[in-house]
């Protein structure tokens, strides 16, 4: 799509919260949804992705702008399926799954995803279970019941980078310590890519793999600076 517009701008709306605006006329989501964004800090980033364009506008360089659209457009449309699916990942967290060996590998598991787990028990009385190997083991009910609460308790924003991260990272733990600042984005990579980190150091790396977890870091920073602008 070419570029129709000259600046984007912000304006508070009456009642509460900010549009961002193309020209002075506000911009919609790709549903034609009025988009009403909850914090100025929020409308001032959006308005900067609008302004960065070039001749042609590209929206895979707008993730913001995508979250938002995703908040505003499918979230309330399927909120309920979004959140049996956000809340599932509990079930079968990548950071409860342990390897029996190399011993370096199982040390490294126990450093970076063993304080997460420490810290989602206390944060969210979420006490999940370490499971050995590849066989699944039930998760505790009351902790399932606690994460899920958490996902329930998003609004519609919150949830739109809650399912972009915890899909992205399969993990809902790594999701929640990195959308609630108990760790950085560059932890969060780490922590989600450790198997994987541990194969390219014996084995190499491909383009392809090169390409996913570029991606994947490229989504994980994305999804912790929205979090962090709707906060103000």
């Amino acid at each position: 799509m070419k570029r129709f517009y000259k600046a984007a701008g912000v304006a508070a709306v009456e009642g509460g919260g900010f549009q961002v605006q193309l020209d002075g006329r506000p911009i919609r989501s790709p549903a034609k949804a009025a988009l009403t964004f909850p914090t100025r800090a929020l409308a001032d980033a959006v308005a900067a992705e609008w302004d960065a364009q070039g001749e042609t506008i590209h929206p895979h360089t707008m993730p913001l702008m995508q979250l938002a659209s995703t908040a505003v457009d499918l979230v309330p449309a399927k909120r309920g399926e979004i959140i049996e699916a956000v809340a599932a990942y509990a079930e079968t967290d990548l950071v409860c799954y342990r390897a029996e060996h190399p011993q370096p590998l199982v040390e490294r598991q126990t450093r970076l995803w063993q304080p997460l787990l420490d810290w989602v028990a206390v944060r969210h009385d979420a006490a999940l279970v370490v499971c050995h190997g590849l066989m699944p083991r039930p998760q505790p009910p009351a902790a399932l019941r606690a994460l899920r609460a958490v996902v329930e308790g998003c609004d519609d924003w919150g949830l739109a980078a809650l399912q972009t991260v915890t899909g992205a990272c399969g993990s809902l733990v790594v999701a929640l310590a990195l959308l609630e600042g108990r760790i950085s984005p560059d932890e969060a990579f780490d922590a989600a890519q450790l198997d994987e980190t541990y194969q390219i150091e014996h084995w190499g790396e491909d383009t392809e793999a090169t390409k996913r977890r570029t991606n994947l870091r490229a989504d994980i920073n994305d999804c912790r600076r929205f979090m962090d602008l709707l906060r103000g």
